[in-house]
């Protein structure tokens, strides 16, 4: 073996020593990083429901009425003694006059709409709207059972002027919110804390957070509580004097060891 070659060896094998140092260390380090990704994936889903009963504090109610015959002029007298008779109906139920709004009355000439030779019972109609919209609702709710008393009086109600489209409306939605949410998500961390403990592992912070949207129901609708829901679902929210506002969030947790 020459010079060259024995000069050569302690440097041969402090490179080697190196490349082994590096091996390890960059094992370690790889394998540090794998572990992380694993711990990173252990989290846990769930849904937090908060739930609250309100009333609802607008009520808007149109009352559609008509007039059927032969004679403009006398028709039109009809239609007016039947706008002062549900003026002073509403007067005596308690609704006041700023929160009643008389819409424009309109004709139909069935004369002129005629197609074919099937000739219309009378030739005018005459319809109207009357609209009350007022924070005092039990009022209202009052008044729409007594609608009877008009038809009693020969006032011809269209099927909203019954009460069928009366719409109680809750506009408080953003004071109670704050709550709601906070509420849904201690319900929601609850929830996995119990399910850590059965599994043996810890909550840790937040991974994921979705607020969940707010929904409108109608009290005692029926819908599930663990349904996100929405306006309306299972029944009709604006028929509903007395309401249930229902938010639903979903959180993903970290699990500890």
């Amino acid at each position: 073996m020459n010079d060259a070659n024995r000069m050569n060896r302690p440097e041969a094998a402090l490179l080697g020593s190196l490349l082994a140092v590096g091996l390890i260390v960059g094992g370690w380090v790889l394998g540090a990083q794998i572990k992380a990704t694993r711990l990173g994936d252990r989290y846990v889903s769930v849904r937090g429901l908060a739930e609250r009963t309100v009333k609802a504090d607008l009520a808007i109610w149109p009352i559609d009425y008509k007039e059927a015959g032969n004679d403009l002029p006398s028709l039109y007298s009809k239609a007016e003694a039947d706008k002062k008779i549900i003026l002073k109906f509403l007067n005596e139920q308690g609704i006041q006059s700023p929160e009643i709004a008389v819409g424009i009355a309109g004709v139909t000439d069935n004369e002129a709409n005629r197609f074919g030779s099937h000739a219309a019972p009378y030739r005018y109609i005459i319809e109207q709207e009357i609209t009350v919209q007022t924070s005092r609702v039990d009022q209202v709710a009052v008044a729409a059972q007594k609608t009877i008393d008009l038809v009693q009086q020969g006032i011809v109600l269209s099927t909203n002027g019954f009460g069928e489209g009366l719409a109680y409306k809750f506009n408080g939605l953003n004071a109670i919110k704050p709550d709601m949410i906070t509420e849904a998500t201690r319900n929601a961390r609850a929830a996995a804390e119990r399910f850590a403990e059965d599994a043996g592992s810890s909550v840790g912070t937040i991974r994921q957070a979705n607020q969940g949207v707010f929904s409108i129901l109608a009290a005692n609708s029926g819908v599930p509580a663990d349904s996100d829901g929405g306006e309306g679902f299972g029944s009709n929210a604006d028929s509903s004097l007395m309401k249930t506002v229902r938010v639903v969030t979903n959180v993903d947790y970290y699990l500890g060891k």
